[in-house]
């Protein structure tokens, strides 16, 4: 007789329910006429992801103490359904801003079954308790990335993003993949638990399993010297693909990097806090420096990306739960702006027709004050002022670092902070402080195309960015109780 573990079913509730939208979104590809084909794939992916999330609130309330499910394959704690509500949050507003994307509609059904497989991998990911279903979520997701950066074939620029970022992106996976291999050599075991009990710790080549461990974290997170691949592929995605990517990809990155170094190798510490503290520098002067000579919004908000992944590790970094605490509050606001600022891209996008540059932004925000005061909300909470939530979640994670003592990086992401000022206002200068005919723009004649979704998807993500500031305590007991999962 075959023994078979328990699978707790509730457990995998949101990864099934995006596996179901994904079915059925893709079964509209063939069965649903052309003229509905849109509407329909993405309500149900829609659905799918608005399901998920509501399964993942559940499980976060109802999984206070933590449990191995499917014979400890993934793990069913707060940890990884904080992170899904994320993903699935992120999921659900990159699927309105899909909805009035200029693309050919060949592909339109598989678009969305590929948004909502993409989410399930991710929702699986944040959740895996051993290398093996570690590395299998990371591929899941990360296939249906690359095939939604070229799903448009008109877009020549989508097809290089894609290229560019499956092979690159498959390296950073061969380089995860050897790394998890040679800690299995040293340690004999696959699940997280089980490597931190097998006391190989001095071994070298566990250490050296351990480099390339999070040197492949580095590639997802998009954290320098890792990053190559960060602004070709965002500004060549379409941009709710590349949305999406600034949340999701970020997100779960740096969460189950945070889990397996926390969990599997809390003896190697004293080398990965310097590993990691070291890779944030390198993130924080890299992406700051080099978005000040970028034209093009989508490539200076590739590498803002970089720079806040330099932010986000600090908090890893610190190997403390006041350090997970700043990680998951950071994510939060993070998301939400992410989101937003590349949704009003999107729009600009569509009226004009053409890459959106710091040039024809000139007078946006009094074209469209709604998209405008968003745009500047979400540079702002960029930058990290006040009555945004960047502002608290740049504080956690210094305050974070200061406490592990390492004063020295709290200072130059204080200096990096400054830096980044200079590109983050000079795109508010350009939307507000210059009018259109000082740049002598043609004008374009007509209202604005009115898409309903989009501007929707922009305001909830404004109420997250400037709402995170408000709802401070709430948010961090949610971040508190997520962290708790954690061996800290």
């Amino acid at each position: 007789m075959i023994h078979r573990p328990h699978v707790d079913w509730f457990a995998l509730a949101p990864v099934n329910a995006l596996l179901l939208a994904t079915a059925v979104a893709l079964l509209c590809a063939v069965l649903v006429p052309r003229a509905r084909r849109q509407e329909i794939a993405a309500t149900f992916c829609a659905l799918g992801y608005a399901a998920a999330f509501g399964f993942a609130v559940t499980l976060y309330v109802r999984s206070a103490h933590g449990q191995g499910v499917v014979a400890d394959a993934i793990r069913r704690d707060r940890l990884a359904e904080l992170a899904t509500m994320i993903v699935a949050g992120s999921g659900l507003l990159a699927t309105a801003i899909s909805y009035r994307e200029r693309a050919r509609n060949d592909h339109v059904g598989e678009y969305y079954s590929l948004l909502a497989a993409a989410g399930a991998g991710m929702a699986f990911f944040v959740a895996a308790n051993n290398l093996m279903t570690l590395f299998l979520a990371l591929e899941w997701f990360s296939i249906c990335l690359y095939i939604l950066c070229a799903i448009d074939r008109d877009r020549l620029g989508g097809l290089e993003a894609a290229l560019k970022y499956l092979v690159v992106g498959g390296f950073g996976s061969a380089v995860l993949l050897f790394g998890s291999a040679l800690v299995y050599g040293s340690s004999g075991r696959l699940n997280f638990a089980g490597i931190a009990a097998a006391g190989a710790q001095h071994d070298a080549l566990l250490v050296f399993g351990l480099a390339m461990i999070v040197a492949g974290f580095g590639f997802k997170a998009s954290a320098a010297p890792f990053h190559m691949w960060t602004p070709d592929v965002y500004e060549g995605a379409p941009t709710p693909v590349t949305a999406f990517m600034s949340a999701a990809t970020k997100t779960v990155a740096l969460v189950a990097a945070l889990r397996i170094l926390t969990t599997a190798f809390p003896a190697n510490a004293h080398l990965w806090t310097v590993a990691l503290a070291v890779i944030a520098v390198c993130s924080l002067v890299i992406g700051n420096f080099a978005a000040l000579v970028q034209r093009t919004v989508k490539r200076m908000l590739a590498y803002s990306s970089i720079s806040h992944a330099g932010f986000m590790l600090m908090a890893v970094a610190a190997d403390s739960a006041l350090g997970a605490r700043a990680l998951l509050y950071y994510l939060i606001p993070y998301a939400a702006t992410s989101l937003g600022a590349f949704a009003v891209v999107a729009a600009r996008e569509r009226e004009l027709g053409v890459p959106v540059t710091y040039e024809n932004m000139a007078g946006f925000g009094w074209e469209r004050p709604l998209l405008g005061i968003s745009m500047w909300a979400f540079m702002l909470g960029f930058a990290g002022f006040p009555l945004t939530g960047g502002f608290v979640g740049k504080f956690y994670v210094f305050a974070a670092a200061y406490r592990h003592g390492w004063t020295w990086l709290v200072i130059i992401g204080v200096l990096a902070t400054l830096v980044s000022l200079y590109y983050y206002l000079g795109l508010v200068r350009a939307m507000f402080m210059r009018r259109t005919e000082d740049l002598q723009l043609a004008p374009i004649g007509g209202s604005p195309p009115r898409d309903a979704l989009l501007q929707t998807a922009v305001l909830t993500c404004l109420v997250v960015t400037v709402g995170s500031f408000f709802a401070v305590q709430p948010l961090i007991d949610l971040a508190k109780h997520a962290s708790n999962a954690l061996p800290l």
